[in-house]
């Protein structure tokens, strides 16, 4: 009888189960479920407003993609729960939540529900730059060895920023919290009955450390009384590395998903970090990118490296034996769609409409036209902020070179190099510093669907692009580390190498640089990256000088 794992996908507006099959590594069947309450930016569910940006989400959808999905790929592929030999969730990180003892999220209590602090912090809230600011200046001050691990700056995006900005904010909502924890490790939690936390995340977002731990009590100490004893009465000093098991679906879980009580759990991981042995990466020297609203850049590496800007280094974050390397870019899908939202003339609404076709159809056919440089445009990517490798979300984004005569195509094309140019600004930085980038792969919604995207890529990048084989490259990864946590003996894989020459994927096709198109964007990129450095490095503060006076005026 085959065995069959299952791997779960908590992505920004959905989440997804794959259930794959352990013996030939076919993935049988897919569920999709779109978050009810989605991204809360604006207001809270009763209604009460949040400030600028801000991005919650409600810890209910969480558990309805388990209530949904699962049961669903399981009839979908005619599997029972005897079947099923273990599960594995990755999700979008730093995502944080404050919860009771037994688990239960602060935002589901009454007294809490109309309290923004109480709810999850998505990745991408922004609102505790302040906070990210002076725990760098901080951090600096007192010569923190960390700061190098991290390029220089710690996130607004990552744990610490936001967990502080709760205690100036909402100090109630911080003493009535008895664990702050990463959404990864609480929808785990909900499966197991047991409360566990992952290395990926407290490496990549928590400033921890294989060999040296948290940073110091004193350290916490100076960005605030109340955090400086944070990490063990909040937080937690036991950490099980990614790759090991977690424990097993209680009986309420198996009532809530249809999963057999018993079956093998893994340790949380990070979605973009759980995609690269879904490609088939075991080795240094090769990164992955996997490109959809935002990207995250994964690379592998022998040693540790200080890299300017990157997101973090973390020995064993991604395989063990090797040092995981992350970067990433704000925005990226979101800058596409931002720009058919709001920019688009009706005209091309109308055409669009008439021949049947959605608008990123349209305008991607009309740029394909254009020849790289045709359009004279130049865009800065930072519609979200900057992650890498400047790790500023205080930037916004920037168009040069527009005329009474520039079109919609000639500015979404623009848009798409500008993300292009961000990859090879990462590319460049790591090489820069001795971290060799080899090969280069992409996963994701856009890899997967948008051919005249990766081909620009692979003109900026000047580089082959390999295209993952699997439309949901994090889902197939969790499926891999489920079968890990279950083990050979029960269906599963001893080593993610094993599981890997089973279950990874990569397409045929390959994305090559055309030569002609390659030697224009290499000129077009020494004027990106003058832009890049005088707008982002202090040069020309203007777009922070705006932003503050916007703050300002919305109150």
């Amino acid at each position: 009888m085959h065995k069959y794992t299952i791997g779960v996908d908590f992505g920004t507006l959905s989440g997804r189960a794959v259930i794959v099959d352990t013996t030939t590594g076919e993935e049988v069947a897919v569920a999709v479920h779109e978050y009810r309450h989605g991204v809360m930016d604006e207001k809270l569910p009763d209604g009460t407003p949040l400030g600028v940006d801000w991005a919650l989400q409600h810890p209910q959808d969480y558990l309805d993609v388990f209530r949904v999905t699962i049961p669903q790929v399981m009839k979908m592929a005619m599997v029972t729960p005897e079947q099923v030999a273990g599960v594995g969730i990755d999700f979008t990180a730093c995502t944080v939540l404050p919860v009771r003892t037994d688990g239960t999220p602060l935002c589901f209590l009454d007294e809490f529900k109309n309290r923004p602090n109480a709810w999850i912090k998505l990745w991408k809230h922004h609102a505790a730059q302040d906070e990210a600011n002076r725990l760098n200046s901080i951090a600096e001050e007192r010569g923190e060895k960390f700061l190098k691990r991290y390029g220089g700056k710690i996130s607004s995006e990552w744990m610490i920023p936001k967990i502080w900005q709760t205690v100036n904010e909402d100090p109630e909502v911080y003493d009535a919290a008895d664990r702050f924890i990463e959404a990864a490790d609480w929808v785990v939690w909900q499966l197991t009955g047991i409360e566990t936390r992952n290395t990926c995340t407290a490496g990549y977002k928590a400033i921890w450390h294989k060999h040296e731990g948290y940073p110091s009590n004193e350290f916490f100490r100076a960005l605030h009384p109340k955090m400086e004893k944070l990490v063990d009465e909040k937080l937690s000093r036991t950490l099980l590395p990614v790759g090991t098991r977690a424990g097993a679906v209680t009986a309420a879980a198996a009532r809530l998903t249809g999963l057999k009580e018993g079956t093998a759990v893994a340790v949380a991981n990070v979605d973009a970090h759980v995609s690269i042995p879904a490609v088939g990466i075991t080795t240094p020297g090769k990164m992955l990118a996997i490109i959809g609203t935002s990207t995250c850049h994964m690379l592998l590496g022998d040693i540790e490296k200080e890299v300017p800007g990157m997101c973090g280094v973390v020995e064993d974050g991604i395989i063990e034996g090797f040092f995981g390397y992350e970067a990433g870019q704000s925005c990226v899908g979101d800058h596409f769609q931002w720009f058919v939202e709001n920019c688009t003339p009706a005209e091309y609404r109308a055409e669009a409409d008439a021949r049947g076709v959605d608008l990123h159809a349209l305008l991607t056919e009309k740029a394909a036209l254009l020849k790289p440089g045709e359009s004279g445009l130049m865009a800065l990517d930072w519609w979200n902020g900057n992650r890498s490798v400047l790790v500023d979300v205080d930037l916004t984004g920037m168009i040069a070179g527009m005329t009474l005569v520039t079109k919609p195509e000639e500015i979404y094309r623009a848009l798409i190099e500008a993300t292009a140019f961000g990859t090879r600004m990462i590319i460049e930085t790591f090489e820069e510093n001795g971290v060799p980038v080899r090969e280069f792969y992409a996963a994701g919604g856009i890899a997967e669907k948008n051919p005249f995207v990766m081909q620009i890529y692979a003109d900026v990048i000047n580089r082959e692009v390999k295209i993952s084989g699997s439309p949901q490259a994090p889902a197939l990864g969790s499926a891999m580390f489920g079968a890990l946590a279950a083990g050979k003996a029960n269906g599963g894989f001893d080593s993610i190498k094993e599981a890997a020459a089973v279950m990874a994927k990569v397409k045929d096709q390959t994305y090559r640089p055309v030569a002609e198109n390659a030697a224009v964007y290499d000129r077009l990129f020494a004027e990106y990256r003058l832009l890049h450095d005088y707008f982002g490095r202090g040069a020309n503060d203007v777009m922070k000088r705006l932003k503050t006076i916007r703050k300002e005026v919305k109150g």
